[in-house]
């Protein structure tokens, strides 16, 4: 049997995406930038992903900017910000636990003259409103906060955040990365006070290399790619139009089937970490406090601590039963290093590497979820008592 439980790494894409991409790779390929027939049918399937986007989002479709991934949203967002904005200062916020996309960010502006306060977490991975309260300044011109950790799970309070800021500091912009979110959270950005948020296709059963940056109306932003000044001047370079039109696809296909697949996903993680709890001296990461069931957190993210056993030994002790986890954030797993996000939570130091992640999608299946629990419950015990020779 093949488990694939490391959805929050990447995702397998809808047969619709695949269908949808391969006929406009193989058919209307045309060039949106060109004017003639096959240019326009190109186009075409940029104007209805965009309209169907902003209807999933309820924003204006000229609000959003289709880019090549998370990366680049979250890139696009702290720069193309920082940058504009400089004369009105040079403060920015962000947490502790955020993705490696925007912390080396923070870092690189960092060498260019701007202040970076990193909030901290409790233990479960949240950040303290008041700690955040307490940051933003006249200067403060961003923050930046994580809609769901993708390694543990956390939710942030982003809604209560962007009230928060926009009292105390109107023409702070808030940014929100919504990589792991979009898709498993309902995110109105308009709504909530975000002015700019990160979403990513391949997340959502779409295909890899394309994602998209919410860019409110009134949002000051220079672009970060210079060249022919498609999009709006925004995003040079030629449109991605299988890319965007697939991840749009996926995320229709996602929210026709919304609150039934997040109830499924909730079901899982319940079941998962009831079998998990039966291992002695496992821990599970990121709970918030009297809530075993998992509620207040993302629905398909389950990460757990095995004393005794290091993550990258269970990793490839399960892979040689066809059974696929993640020892940590995939973007940065090929370069060991304690998890920033476990440290910051507080998780014991002989942890930190004792550490592996499960994440579910619309495809797991119960039975998978056993089949997971009975290799782990069979080799485990073997593992420990390795380790200890």
């Amino acid at each position: 049997m093949e488990v694939y439980l490391d959805n929050s790494a990447t995702t397998r894409a809808f047969p619709e995406v695949a269908e949808l991409m391969t006929k406009i790779m193989c058919e209307d390929y045309g060039n949106p930038s060109s004017l003639h027939r096959k240019g326009v049918q190109a186009e075409e399937y940029l104007r209805r992903a965009r309209e169907s986007l902003a209807r999933l989002l309820k924003v204006n479709e000229k609000e959003l900017l289709f880019t090549s991934g998370g990366t680049e949203s979250d890139n696009m967002a702290l720069m193309g910000c920082a940058y504009a904005n400089c004369r009105k200062g040079k403060h920015i916020i962000t947490t502790q636990v955020e993705h490696p996309a925007i912390l080396k960010t923070c870092a690189y502006l960092e060498t260019r003259g701007y202040e970076v306060t990193y909030l901290p977490v409790n233990s479960y991975g949240q950040i303290r409103t008041e700690d955040l309260g307490n940051a933003i300044r006249p200067d403060t011109i961003l923050v930046s906060i994580m809609h769901t950790n993708n390694e543990i799970g956390a939710l942030q309070p982003v809604a209560e955040a962007g009230a928060l800021i926009k009292k105390i500091n109107p023409s702070t912009l808030f940014h929100v990365d919504a990589v792991q979110g979009f898709g498993k959270a309902k995110i109105y950005p308009a709504r909530m006070g975000i002015d700019l948020m990160s979403a990513s296709g391949h997340k959502i059963h779409g295909p890899k290399g394309v994602g998209f940056l919410y860019i409110g109306r009134n949002v000051k932003i220079q672009p970060i790619i210079y060249g022919g000044g498609q999009q709006m001047n925004l995003r040079s370079g030629t449109d991605n139009v299988p890319g965007i039109a697939g991840m749009v696809r996926a995320a229709e296909l996602l929210y026709e089937h919304y609150d039934e697949d997040i109830i499924r996903l909730a079901q899982y993680k319940k079941y998962f970490m009831e079998g998990v709890r039966r291992i002695e001296g496992v821990r599970i990461n990121g709970l918030l406090p009297d809530q075993p069931d998992g509620e207040g957190t993302a629905p398909h993210i389950v990460s757990v601590s095995v004393p005794g056993v290091r993550s990258e030994v269970l990793l490839h002790t399960l892979e040689e039963k066809g059974i696929y986890v993640s020892a940590g954030s995939a973007c940065s797993a090929r370069k060991p290093q304690p998890s920033a996000t476990l440290k910051a939570i507080g998780v014991e130091k002989q942890l930190l590497e004792s550490t592996i992640r499960f994440s579910f999608s619309v495809y797991t299946t119960q039975e998978e979820l056993d089949y997971t629990l009975q290799e782990m419950y069979d080799k485990i015990p073997m593992l420990r008592r390795y380790t200890r020779r």
